[in-house]
């Protein structure tokens, strides 16, 4: 029978966490219990049950089907507020379910600057049997406001949260269920990416597998690449490409490499291979919807190419990726690239992404903010040693995060393990063809990673696929499998190719 008591934990500072007041069938149930947190600060944590389908979102909208909870089973909700230091208070919740629950903990990731819970997340994985955590990194709001004037806090969003968060996830688990999670795992993209790979590389104890899906890898590099797309699609007036013109581009570049696989259906397998040129749809007369102009046909080119700063590369985007383009080539250049550059890194909002120079800001970027916010450190040796298990995953058409990053990262953490027949029992990255920013896209970009890797890390079944899903209005249409990096998924000659069993995953 679960029962909360009492929670000790060691960190920068000692905190515990005591049952105020319980009864059998009370702490059975997590109803009318009440937590208070001992520490220098007086912070404090409450407990409450919440009902099978009750759950409703602090802040969220309500109306007739909007409730995305009404699935959720029954669940004993803790809140707490952790110190990691002078200036810091991180909010984390756990979620303990009150039935059927798997044995593991599976702590969830966050987005951009974070502050907030990830509650749809946490929810996926109670629904899956898992106790579930989550952080707010230690501030409120999703914006870089946060570090102004608390420059602890910035260490707190970095890396500190997240572990904090673990220590205390793990404790609390223990007590109320009377046993220690038999494993713990982390999942996150973009943000919950980077912070995925800052668990491995800093406390690389913390977890037993890890998922890091389109990963914020270097904060320093990805940022500069994402100012440096919306820089070129500013150069001047004639530079910028309207979305109305996305449409013309996304289909030649369709046109030029979607059957390089042997099936034409709508989306590009392996980018790497496409050598398609924008200058294709050129315009000869009047300008129009279906070419590009001169100037825009260079936008587009520097778009795929990206940049250089000294030996490091800021990737560019790949094709197939032109649908999501507005989200660094728009009117505006990404927030929260513009902030880590104007905020942290240079400290002057007067700073002007148009004057980028790589060569000289991404070095500065990196003395400034390199050892906090970066997490690519590709020597993983202490978190595989003792059986750690790491999936990554990014999307072919992510139009946020070039996708190369990730393969870089990959490539970088298989020669330190001691190439690929080694590291292929410790890493695998899944790189989805036709996927945007974590979701969504026109090619199967629907899959249960958690399911792969627990099935690795319980059972040292390492996934050599793991099949995708793509659906239209509600309605499932195609199957592909994902094949851990560099293979492909290979059509066989017969079948459905909108059928996963049609295909087999191949080395180049």
């Amino acid at each position: 029978m679960p029962r909360i008591s009492r929670v000790k934990r060691s960190s920068l500072f000692f905190a515990a966490i005591t049952l105020a007041a319980a009864t059998p069938a009370a702490s059975a149930s997590c109803e009318f219990t009440r937590f208070a947190l001992s520490s220098i600060n007086g912070m404090t944590t409450s407990a409450e049950a919440v009902a099978a389908g009750a759950f409703q979102q602090p802040g969220g909208r309500g109306g007739k089907g909007a409730n995305a909870y009404a699935n959720l089973p029954a669940f004993c909700r803790v809140s707490a507020a952790l110190s990691s230091g002078r200036d810091s208070e991180i909010k984390i919740e756990v979620w303990l379910p009150l039935a059927n629950w798997n044995g593991s903990l599976e702590s969830v990731g966050n987005g951009a600057w974070a502050g907030t819970i990830g509650y749809a997340a946490m929810a996926t994985a109670v629904a899956a049997g898992y106790a579930a955590a989550s952080t707010d990194t230690g501030h409120s709001g999703g914006s870089v406001m946060f570090v102004v004037g608390h420059p602890e806090k910035l260490a707190d969003f970095a890396y500190r949260a997240v572990h904090e968060m673990t220590v205390a996830a793990k404790a609390i688990t223990a007590d109320y269920y009377g046993q220690a999670p038999k494993h713990s795992y982390f999942n996150g993209c973009s943000t919950g990416g980077r912070q995925a790979l800052a668990e491995a590389q800093r406390f690389p104890g913390d977890y037993d597998g890890i998922i890091a899906g389109d990963a914020d890898v270097s904060a320093t590099r990805v940022h500069a690449a994402q100012l440096f797309i919306g820089q070129a699609a500013h150069t001047d007036d004639a530079s910028y490409i309207p979305p109305a013109n996305y449409a013309a581009l996304h289909k030649a570049a369709l046109d030029a490499c979607d059957a390089l696989d042997g099936v034409k259906d709508g989306v590009i397998e392996d980018p790497t291979r496409c050598k398609f040129d924008p200058g294709a749809i050129a315009c000869t007369g009047a300008s129009s919807l279906s070419c590009l102009t001169p100037a825009q046909v260079e936008t587009a080119r520097k778009t795929y190419a990206g940049a250089h700063a000294g030996k490091s590369a800021l990737w560019g985007l790949e094709p197939g990726s032109e649908s999501g383009w507005a989200s660094l080539s728009g009117p505006q250049p990404l927030g929260i690239a513009l902030d880590t550059y104007q905020y942290l890194v240079f400290n002057d909002l007067k700073w002007d992404y148009h004057t980028l120079n790589p060569a000289k800001d991404v070095p500065a970027a990196d003395k400034a903010i390199g050892p906090l916010m970066n997490s690519d450190d590709p020597n993983l040796k202490p978190f595989f040693s003792h059986g750690g298990k790491l999936m990554m995953y990014h999307g072919w058409a992510d139009p946020g995060i070039p996708p190369m990053f990730s393969v870089e990262y990959f490539k970088n953490v298989v020669e330190k393990d001691g190439g690929a027949k080694k590291a292929a029992s410790d890493i695998r990255l899944f790189m989805v063809p036709g996927m945007g920013h974590c979701a969504g896209g026109d090619g199967p970009n629907t899959f249960n990673s958690m399911a792969a890797l627990s099935d690795w890390v319980e059972h040292g079944k390492a996934p050599d696929q793991i099949v995708a899903s793509h659906a239209t209005r509600g309605q499932v249409d195609r199957t592909r499998p994902l094949c851990p990096y560099p293979q492909t998924a290979v059509y066989k000659g017969s079948g459905s190719t909108d059928d996963a069993a049609s295909f087999t995953c191949k080395a180049p």
